[in-house]
């Protein structure tokens, strides 16, 4: 196929559709619809006389031949990506900008940037705060830190392992002074219980110490990530299982108060680089403090 009649748009979507392996999310991406993604998919499919994509309920999955496509397309996108980096390489870089999901961006990449920035005046850091993987191209973030339950490595992407996390319950000061002294697991089965994302985190609390609520109890509200959960708990609206590293500071200073020591484990947090060798000075002095930070930190 000649240069001048490549379907260069719907490479892009392609690409896009098949990275996140999802029209929707494609779409708001590039931002266009997601019938304009859908529509240009099926004519690269009819230009090239294969499917890419099977297409389930709401979900769709990368053919085998989507998936040789969307390899050589993704090579080819981070070669240009590159290119254009070293063009733009002459240009001295004094603003850094670090994709957080929210709840580490809110409960401690922002309470510690200060440090850093007292550090390096020199650099200012723009802060991100996206639970989406980031692909690390053009005007994009230099870093990213990711939180996972199985996932230790990314595709294109390295990763550095950054801390363990572990979840305890913990109240409010005012919470832990009235009512009911919580003297033991089961005491908690009698306040709200405030939940991050599914109530399956208390419910593998409570069984780590021998208990077997029932549905009534586990009731109480479900947040989207766990700086709304920690939000809701300083605030008295319930008991919430907080991560023991993001709520560090809040806990020496007793602004909030952990009940009980048993706790479980919920993942980690990693610090994600396209390449931390290639690494602009600025973004490699956030990674140094970052890292180094929680080398010499435990819950």
């Amino acid at each position: 196929m000649k240069r001048g009649r490549l379907p260069l748009t719907a490479l892009r979507s392609f690409e896009a559709a098949g990275r996140l392996e999802s029209f929707t999310l494609a779409a708001d991406e590039l931002f266009v619809s997601q019938a304009a993604i859908s529509r240009q998919v099926r004519e690269l499919e009819a230009l090239l006389g294969t499917a890419l994509f099977t297409r389930h309920h709401r979900k769709v999955r990368l053919s085998n031949e989507g998936a040789r496509l969307l390899e050589t397309l993704a090579n080819a996108f981070d070669m240009i990506d590159a290119r254009l980096e070293e063009l733009r390489a002459t240009k001295p870089v004094t603003l850094i900008t670090v994709n957080a999901e929210p709840c580490f961006a809110g409960c401690w990449l922002v309470p510690h940037l200060a440090d850093f920035q007292a550090l390096h005046p020199q650099i200012d850091v723009s802060v991100e705060s996206d639970s989406r993987l980031v692909e690390f191209r053009s005007d994009a973030a230099e870093l990213a830190i990711r939180y996972s339950t199985t996932v230790s490595a990314w595709p294109r992407a390295q990763a550095r392992h950054l801390c363990d996390i572990t979840m305890v319950p913990a109240v409010s000061p005012e919470m832990a002074r009235s009512g009911t002294a919580f003297k033991t697991p089961a005491d908690l089965l009698g306040y709200t219980l405030l939940h991050e994302e599914t109530r399956d985190v208390w419910a593998r609390w409570f069984a780590n110490a021998g208990l077997a609520p029932g549905a009534e109890a586990m009731r109480g509200p479900i947040f989207a990530d766990g700086s709304l959960t920690l939000q809701a708990a300083l605030r008295g609206h319930g008991v919430a299982l907080v991560d023991t590293v993001l709520t560090r500071d809040d806990r020496e200073a007793g602004r909030i108060v952990q009940l009980f020591d048993l706790s479980i484990p919920h993942g980690a947090y990693y610090l994600v680089a396209k390449n931390f060798d290639q690494l602009s000075p600025q973004a490699a002095a956030l990674a140094t403090w970052i890292t180094g930070y929680f080398a010499g930190t435990s819950g």
